[in-house]
């Protein structure tokens, strides 16, 4: 690890959080608009905007990758703010690794449309690629970060349990699988972590979950049957609140039969893969992770 690259990753996150916070939802997404928008998309990937039965996209490709191949991209942001603009720099470094197109999807964030709505267009652009597109499942991946990551394990139950066939994988960074914020490392990480608080979380529960009700397992996956989900892969970093999301997102996973595997990463923040142009170990994750799903397409 670069101490020098951490360093100014951990600078830029102090000088976020200690800016005044903005009121509105629209300021807040403007705010993270503007935040992430420094960053630099990856060379070499095309971009192609569209909409999926009224739902934002973006085709997000290399040349000459395959067309029968896709990631379904789901991006962070509690369920209240993100979009395909906020992670193009990072969905854009994934597709400049994987073997097929990214799909990045904007869909409806709360407190407007509550928690099933994004759930609800995850499965409808999931159908349209396996049924209006053709993508054969086994060809289709789903990945996501931080409210993303549980929104990727969310869909993968809602296809489970829409009969359809499951794709051949998911990858959650840093998910937000429970939120009831009553894990361990809420607190045991509250000094470590740069970015997360648990005031803003329990707002954004609290307009997300399905009539408030945090524990509902639409919103907190944790409370769900993962049964007959495909092979997961999630990473995580120890210097971050979410840290045991993900810990018992892999116990579950492994209690319930699902294959999972479990990467933690010393020190690194949440969600450390948006900060690729920064931190090399934000590139290799991106790198080792892009190399699990081209595995499973193969």
């Amino acid at each position: 690890m670069s101490a020098d690259e951490l360093k100014s990753v951990n600078d830029l996150l102090r000088s976020l959080k200690a800016a005044e916070r903005p009121g509105s939802w629209a300021e807040q997404r403007a705010r993270m608009e503007a935040s992430l928008s420094a960053f630099p998309l990856a060379e070499g990937v095309a971009l192609q905007p569209f909409r999926i039965n009224g739902i934002d996209a973006e085709w997000q490709a290399r040349r000459n990758v395959r067309d029968d191949a896709v990631l379904l991209y789901l991006h962070g942001g509690g369920y209240v703010v993100g979009s395909i603009a906020t992670h193009r720099p990072f969905t854009t470094e994934i597709a400049a690794g994987f073997n097929g197109r990214v799909l990045s999807l904007g869909y409806r964030l709360a407190p407007e449309h509550p928690c099933p709505a994004a759930i609800d267009d995850a499965l409808e652009a999931y159908r349209w690629l396996v049924e209006d597109q053709g993508i054969p499942a086994s060809n289709i991946v789903i990945a996501g970060d931080s409210a993303g990551g549980g929104l990727t394990i969310a869909t993968l139950i809602a296809i489970r349990d829409a009969g359809l066939a499951m794709p051949a994988g998911g990858w959650a960074m840093s998910p937000w699988t429970d939120l009831t914020q009553t894990s361990a490392s809420m607190t045991s990480k509250a000094a470590d972590d740069l970015i997360i608080t648990d005031v803003v979380l329990n707002e954004y529960a609290a307009v997300y979950a399905p009539g408030g009700d945090v524990k509902d397992p639409r919103a907190t996956v944790l409370n769900a049957s993962l049964k007959g989900l495909p092979p997961l892969l999630i990473q995580v970093g120890t210097a971050e609140r979410l840290l045991d999301d993900s810990v018992a997102l892999a116990g579950k996973a492994s209690t319930d039969d699902v294959a999972v595997t479990l990467e933690t990463w010393p020190g690194m923040p949440h969600v450390f893969h948006i900060f690729a142009a920064m931190l090399g170990e934000a590139r290799a994750a991106i790198a080792g992770a892009t190399d699990w799903l081209n595995a499973r397409i193969a």
